[in-house]
């Protein structure tokens, strides 16, 4: 049974998911990031558009809004059967909140960043492989989106090989898929070869 406490906490993880910080950070440097670049709020068009700088304070900030509110759930709810299925659910509702924001009339991002932090938090080492995978990716194709896609899709895997539960596994399974899903009109420009490529700004055939 879903105690009080629970639903308190899925209801700030999607809140706090949910605030749009790519919107604020380029807003405060005079910019809608939603009208510039891809139109994303996510930090790669937030460094595309108003600086590198601000596009890695977003990408920390919206990291954050994925581990942390594990790490409340962690840290507040006490030893149970459910506890684990409370904080990974916790860690996915951050995800949606970020791809669906109520601030934003249930618009986002593509949940990259918040997915990290969330991934993270379930499993340090599987984050650093697919950290590994995503560099080499975008290094070798120059698609951030093809290092997000191969990085979010493989780490189920990578998890599985590291021998972490069924339940870890299936919320980076879901939260996986979510990334996929959003990124789907990237999916279509890359079978089309009009995706941008992060070293020339310019459409790659």
């Amino acid at each position: 049974m879903i105690e009080l406490q629970s639903v308190l906490l899925f209801g700030g993880s999607y809140l706090l998911g949910a605030v749009p910080f790519g919107l604020i950070i380029s807003r405060m440097a005079g910019v809608d990031v939603r009208l510039e670049g891809s139109r994303n709020i996510g930090a790669t068009n937030v460094g595309r558009v108003v600086g590198k700088k601000l596009g890695a304070l977003t990408l920390l900030c919206d990291g954050l809004k994925g581990f942390l509110p594990m790490l409340a759930a962690a840290r507040l709810l006490p030893a149970s059967e459910q506890k684990e299925i409370v904080v990974c659910l916790c860690g996915a509702l951050a995800v949606i909140g970020h791809m669906f924001s109520i601030y934003l009339g249930f618009k986002g991002g593509k949940g990259v960043a918040t997915s990290l932090g969330v991934f993270l938090f379930l499993s340090p080492g599987a984050t650093g492989i697919s950290l590994a995978v995503f560099i080499a990716a975008v290094g070798l194709t120059g698609f951030v989106s093809v290092g997000s896609l191969l990085a979010a899709g493989l780490i189920p895997l990578w998890l599985w090989l590291l021998g972490q539960s069924s339940t870890v596994i299936l919320t980076a399974t879901v939260v996986a898929l979510l990334i996929w899903v959003k990124h789907h009109e990237n999916i279509a420009r890359l079978l089309q070869g009009q995706e941008k490529s992060w070293k020339t700004g310019k459409k790659k055939g």
